[in-house]
């Protein structure tokens, strides 16, 4: 893994973060706040990002490349969407990681450290913060909920298919 510097809050990275679907309705303050508490973290094909298990403070935002999700080793999604979010499950509910994550070729992403608050100057900085994030989580999850939703009902309907042919 090859890592920056925390990255400095000035209108090139903050036009850069505007970019990204998830950030693109946030004020340029909650901007510069995030970008205090991030990194731009490289990584080669199949070099590991989360670990399963793992409890550390960092989140990631996709800026290039793709990523493979596993859960006990068995690949779960691939992810090549820019913007997307990776690590906020630890995040929210404070459990260890919940699934693997690995780079499949060169990979880069926006690492934020959410224990790095003491970045920020005051307790309303930090406070907005956090609001930032769990808009950002609840908007996300609420969409892969969607989508698991919908795997669910197409494999549910692919079994009683299978049973009808068999029966």
């Amino acid at each position: 893994m090859i890592e920056s510097k925390f990255l400095q809050d000035n209108v090139q990275n903050i036009q850069k973060l505007m970019t990204l679907s998830p950030l693109k309705n946030f004020e340029t303050g909650s901007l510069k706040q995030l970008l205090r508490l991030s990194k731009i973290r490289e990584y080669g094909d199949g070099e590991l990002i989360i670990g399963e298990g793992e409890r550390d403070p960092w989140i990631y935002f996709l800026l290039a490349g793709r990523v493979r999700v596993e859960k006990n080793g068995v690949a779960i999604r691939r992810i090549d969407k820019v913007g997307e979010i990776l690590g906020e499950m630890r995040i929210l509910d404070g459990l260890s990681r919940s699934a693997s994550v690995y780079a499949e070729g060169k990979t880069v992403s926006l690492a934020v450290d959410t224990s790095a608050t003491d970045r920020l100057a005051s307790d309303d900085e930090r406070a907005n913060f956090l609001l930032l994030l769990y808009r950002i989580f609840s908007e996300f999850i609420s969409l892969r909920l969607r989508l698991t939703n919908e795997e669910l009902v197409k494999t549910k309907k692919e079994l009683e298919d299978l049973k009808q042919h068999r029966g």
